[in-house]
């Protein structure tokens, strides 16, 4: 009986340990000052930038999302916004219009999703005279900064750029809130501590950015559901980094309610974890043959959701030997340094914190989406919009 215990401890300790390495080496680098900048950016010539918005059905949210695009500082560089409207079946099109972007209008019943779009709008874009484009979700609002800070970064040499991307809606449910502190460390910490190290911090789906020598080395015909993740394996096998853009924020509304919240997770982690099944195993070849610039994001690939993270820690935690409970105890602590380190550097306030009180009944809602997951994860990439309570009309 304690050989079967040994061999489960064994098991849980593999499927726990290289996420646990990744927390903490993120929560560090997160944590540590920031690297101060030796070099001014050169000014040279204004930077063409078009801003690319793909949308499915989202006539409640483009037009205030084209707004607050077109109101940013463009401190000087040639500014456009540019919205695919894809399989719409709305008034999309004619709001954005209205709004003030042009609108490439796409229609393909068997080649749906995000990627698809923006695949499509690059074939177009690029025949034009942008040096780079930023992408932006159709319900997203974004800081006044935003165009003048991802261009500094890309004056500075950045092949890619990911912004703060956050939730604009914490205080509309405990659930909204768990998300915000949710992101707070997925989309604030994490990419400080790979921003620290020097390693490439990942594309989030929005508030990125891709040069356009970037886009021609690597065309962006990732397909998934998990079209970004895919698309920035792809750059660092390229040799390319995606970079930090920390001084600038997006922000979109998460799903309030339960059976939004569900289909919205469903579809990310089910993607994600497809992704863990397809490109895992190319990966540890990979770094096994010397290709090291990929052992970090096979470690992130490698970190479930920390919802499923911190249930398989407390099944090891449960199994009677020293070292899965040492193992599991470590592990469980370095989930805590990582929540508190990203309410720490997220400037978190104190409904966020009186908010984790609720986090073991969160996990518990995550794993009963067992079965969406795992649809999620066995189908193609389609576009299902996300409803969301906060949307209006501009």
């Amino acid at each position: 009986m304690e050989s079967i215990w040994s061999v489960i401890g064994l098991l849980l300790c593999l499927v726990t340990l290289p996420g646990t390495i990744e927390l903490v080496l993120l929560t560090l680098g997160g944590a540590l000052p920031r690297h101060l900048r030796t070099s001014q950016p050169e000014s040279g010539h204004p930077l063409d930038i078009c801003i690319v918005v793909p949308s499915h059905d989202e006539e409640k949210g483009i037009g205030q999302c084209v707004t607050s695009l077109l109101a940013c500082d463009t401190g000087g560089q040639a500014v456009s916004v540019v919205v695919i409207a894809d399989n719409c079946t709305d008034s999309t099109a004619e709001k954005a219009r209205l709004a003030g972007a042009r609108v490439l209008v796409r229609n393909d019943d068997l080649r749906r999703g995000k990627g698809y779009a923006l695949d499509h709008a690059f074939s177009i874009l690029l025949t034009e005279n942008h040096d780079a484009f930023l992408i932006v979700d159709a319900d997203t609002g974004v800081e006044g900064n935003f165009i003048h800070a991802t261009v500094e970064l890309f004056k500075d040499g950045a092949d890619a750029l990911q912004c703060r991307y956050l939730a604009s809606n914490p205080g509309e449910s405990i659930r909204s809130r768990l998300m915000h502190v949710a992101w707070l460390a997925f989309n604030v910490l994490r990419l400080r501590g790979r921003d620290y190290w020097g390693l490439s911090v990942g594309i989030l789906g929005n508030g990125f950015g891709l040069t356009r020598k970037t886009l021609e080395k690597v065309p962006f015909d990732a397909g998934s559901i998990a079209e970004d993740l895919e698309y920035h394996l792809r750059l660092v096998r390229a040799g390319l980094r995606v970079r930090f853009c920390e001084s600038t924020t997006v922000w979109s509304d998460v799903p309030a309610q339960g059976k939004m919240a569900a289909g919205q997770r469903a579809r990310w982690e089910g993607g994600r974890f497809r992704m863990i099944r397809e490109q895992s195993p190319g990966l540890i070849v990979e770094v096994l043959k010397g290709n090291l610039r990929l052992l970090e994001p096979l470690l992130e690939l490698l970190l479930l959701p920390l919802a499923f993270h911190v249930f398989f820690l407390l099944l090891l935690l449960a199994v009677p030997t020293a070292f899965a409970w040492y193992s599991a105890l470590a592990s469980l602590a370095a989930v805590g340094l990582h929540v508190a380190v990203a309410l720490y550097v997220g400037q978190a306030g104190w409904r966020d914190m009186i908010a984790l009180f609720a986090a073991p009944f969160y996990i518990v809602w995550k794993l009963t989406l067992g079965r969406q997951l795992l649809k999620s994860a066995s189908t193609e990439a389609a576009w299902v919009r996300t409803e969301r309570t906060g949307n209006h009309d501009n």
